[in-house]
């Protein structure tokens, strides 16, 4: 099979979009992040990728807590409003009825089924962007989200986004089990 060679690109699929939460001066802010994932099981950590001068950093570097907010994909006009304006010219947390968790520093996005409490573990440069290392201190899950005990993602309905060619997703449905599909072979 033939292959187009494309040169380094950020070519990683699916990529959740979330909403990043940091108090910035006294008032909650909120903006859209793809560029996010699990770093580690134990501690559990969270890595975002912030580009810099981002207002939601400011408030990330002066409290070292924030939170990771999953919207759902009806949720994705806010999200991507949230991912075009700063937080510098417009309240964002007007969008959302903003709740506080253990931490009353770090602003949680009641309409989000998922949302992660997190402090700042560590901050790296990276050029464009600034990797931010956060330790999951919280996990809140709405009810309607879990079977049993544990998060069923497509009832939390995650928004996707692809990268490539800038659109948004939904998840699709489950092609095997996880540690399981690969005994078949």
């Amino acid at each position: 099979m033939n292959k187009e060679r494309l040169g380094p690109r950020t070519l990683l699929f699916p990529m959740p979009s979330v909403l990043i939460g940091s108090e910035v001066d006294g008032k909650p802010n909120f903006m859209t992040v793809a560029w996010c994932g699990i770093a580690s099981h134990q501690p559990p950590t969270v890595s975002v990728a912030i580009r810099k001068g981002r207002h939601t950093l400011k408030g990330i570097d002066a409290l070292r807590c924030f939170s990771v907010n999953i919207p759902t994909s009806k949720m994705v006009k806010t999200v991507d409003f949230c991912g075009i304006y700063s937080g510098k010219d417009r309240d964002k947390s007007s969008l959302f009825h903003v709740d506080k968790g253990e931490n009353p520093r770090i602003p949680l996005i009641r309409e989000c089924p998922v949302n992660l409490e997190c402090t700042l573990l560590h901050s790296l440069d990276l050029g464009s962007h600034t990797l931010v290392i956060g330790e999951i201190t919280q996990s809140h899950v709405r009810q309607d989200c879990l079977t049993g005990k544990k998060v069923d993602p497509l009832l939390v309905d995650p928004l996707i986004y692809a990268t490539s060619s800038e659109t948004y997703h939904k998840l699709g449905q489950v092609v095997g089990t996880a540690f399981q599909v690969g005994k078949e072979l």
